[in-house]
């Protein structure tokens, strides 16, 4: 059962967030945040299963992204901010408590969220994203990591990497996702869906800014001990991401579990939709 999307906009402080929901109204609330390159559509695989296991699902396009407002100001995307997006959707909803999901960049927000609003978190699933400390301490340490982490630097570098990014419609960034990824894993269709995101007037900008604000934004988040349920899924053959930073990630978290899996990579969530969104059900129920 595919159930039909809702499409709304959450008006917050200095910035208007476009998110997609669906499933019924009173059900606990989950809110998806995707990562880089990516947007709400990342997240589809997921989105009918959990609705149909009845709940309340939403996934904003996070700032700098297709729909949502792209500030110019590389400082409006410190993680503080992007926090503050999370946290004020569930507030338009009459929220005070919901169930959380990350991948990438949207794990490090939910790690974030986490960090600092414990109390407004019943439960968090992380999917290839590593807890920020161990991010931290683990690419001063390792220069394999470094190595694949350097696309990180170059993203710091101003208007290169938006040329590089719009060059010969978008080709690099949708060699990246077909290289990274299991064969067949993006379709042509699933390319014009994020083309059509990243031709947004300021997507690249705003999307690029995320790494712009990485290395400030990431001090003072919050307690790195996160004291509630948290499920990490991990896709082991991850190119940009070693797996060893999932079961580091573990020691940061008292309640905490994970779960590899051995033939996905990066977007699992793509490469393993069926038991991405089983695992999420299973983690989620009775907890919100």
């Amino acid at each position: 059962m595919n159930p039909e999307l809702e499409h709304l906009t959450f008006h917050l402080p200095n910035v208007s967030i476009h998110a997609v929901m669906a499933g019924p109204r009173d059900g606990p609330l989950v809110v998806l945040l995707h990562g880089f390159p990516e947007f709400w559509y990342g997240w589809r695989g997921q989105i009918a299963p959990l609705a149909d296991a009845g709940f309340r699902v939403v996934v904003p396009d996070q700032r700098g992204y297709n729909q949502s407002s792209k500030p110019k100001d590389w400082r409006a995307y410190e993680v503080p901010r992007l926090v503050g997006d999370v946290l004020g959707i569930a507030g338009c909803l009459g929220r005070e408590h919901f169930l959380l999901a990350g991948h990438d960049w949207g794990g490090i927000v939910a790690w974030a969220c986490a960090m600092a609003h414990a109390d407004r978190i019943a439960c968090l699933a992380i999917l290839n994203a590593p807890h920020p400390s161990v991010f931290k301490n683990y690419i001063r340490t390792h220069p394999a990591q470094i190595l694949r982490s350097s696309y990180m630097l170059f993203m710091q570098t101003p208007w290169l990497p938006e040329f590089l990014f719009k060059a010969a419609n978008f080709r690099r960034m949708t060699a990246t996702l077909t290289r990274t990824s299991r064969p067949g894993t993006f379709s042509g269709p699933d390319f014009e869906h994020y083309r059509e995101a990243w031709r947004q007037p300021g997507a690249p900008t705003g999307m690029i800014n995320w790494y712009r604000a990485l290395r400030a934004s990431l001090n003072h988040i919050g307690n790195p001990t996160i004291d509630i349920p948290v499920k990490i899924l991990w896709g082991a053959r991850d190119r940009f991401l070693a797996s060893e930073m999932a079961e580091l990630s573990l020691r940061y978290c008292p309640k905490g579990q994970l779960s590899l899996l051995p033939e996905a990579g990066h977007w699992l969530q793509h490469e393993e939709p069926a038991a991405v969104s089983d695992a999420l059900k299973e983690f989620f129920a009775g907890r919100g």
